[in-house]
């Protein structure tokens, strides 16, 4: 669900974090190709998954995490009611000489997360509502100039008021303390999806993200080297058609985002891990 957040440090501490964050990333859990996905009944029902994936790119808020390689992601799901918990992980590649490599050497990243997903009967009609917590951890990083792991609050609602095959929806997130120590972030997200009918035997869905990320410059938060006027925010998006057949899915997806130029500071690093690419998954699901 990552490039995620890059700090800015005084001193020789601060140049040293910039190319970390360049790097560094977090995957939310959500699914940046789609909307949430509440659990819509409150029966007392039991339920758990298992997913494994391989991406040509792990991108995370448009950035990528895996310096534009492919990588093996997997989580698992379960369910009770309206409450679920999960956890998920991906492989990383932050690499790169130093100071980029400095606080990076983790090789994978393993998310946490749970909430509950209840169902709001609006007078314009049902909505979904998914309210939850995100611990994003790095095993194995050097975090002595930054803490990188991080916890992530989040609330989000989708539902089809227009058509029952169009859903649109919202998520927000706010970080009390970013990767790296950076202080509060938030991030905001608009999602849509269009589900097909099926083709042969194939369920086509064209979905994608529009998102926007602003944290505090005075903190740490920026997106380039100029120390004197860093920004504080920017905006990422994604489009793509998703396949699925059974329990396995194809996606094939466009990402982009609004840092241009020669981007070098601490959350994007360089320009290649922040501009437009094109992202192949394939993913299973079990049971």
């Amino acid at each position: 669900m990552n490039a995620f957040k890059h700090v800015l440090l005084s001193g020789i501490a601060g140049a040293a974090l910039m190319a970390l964050a360049g790097a560094a990333s977090a995957q939310d859990v959500d699914d940046y190709s789609s909307p949430p996905s509440p659990q819509t009944s409150d029966s007392h029902t039991f339920t758990y998954s298992f997913n494994i994936a391989g991406t040509s790119d792990y991108v995370f808020r448009g950035i990528s995490q895996t310096d534009n390689d492919p990588t093996v992601q997997g989580g698992f799901d379960v369910t009770y009611g309206i409450f679920y918990a999960g956890g998920w992980a991906s492989g990383l590649d932050f690499g790169g000489p130093p100071p980029a490599g400095v606080g990076l050497d983790a090789q994978v990243e393993i998310d946490w997360y749970g909430g509950i997903k209840p169902t709001w009967n609006s007078p314009f009609g049902p909505m979904d509502l998914d309210l939850g917590v995100i611990y994003y951890t790095y095993p194995g990083a050097d975090d002595q100039l930054g803490e990188l792991n991080y916890v992530e609050f989040k609330g989000g609602y989708s539902w089809s008021p227009l058509h029952p095959k169009l859903t649109t929806g919202a998520i927000v997130y706010f970080s009390p303390d970013y990767f790296g120590s950076i202080g509060n972030v938030w991030t905001i997200e608009s999602v849509a999806a269009f589900e097909f009918h099926k083709v042969w035997v194939f369920l086509p869905v064209l979905n994608g993200v529009v998102g926007w990320q602003k944290g505090d410059s005075a903190k740490g938060y920026a997106l380039n080297a100029n120390l004197a006027d860093p920004d504080d925010e920017y905006y990422y998006w994604n489009a793509g058609l998703n396949l699925a057949v059974e329990n396995i899915s194809f996606d094939f997806r466009y990402w982009d985002t609004n840092i241009g130029g020669d981007a070098s500071g601490p959350l994007c690093g360089t320009k290649h891990l922040c501009d437009e690419r094109f992202v192949f998954t394939g993913k299973v699901a079990l049971p």
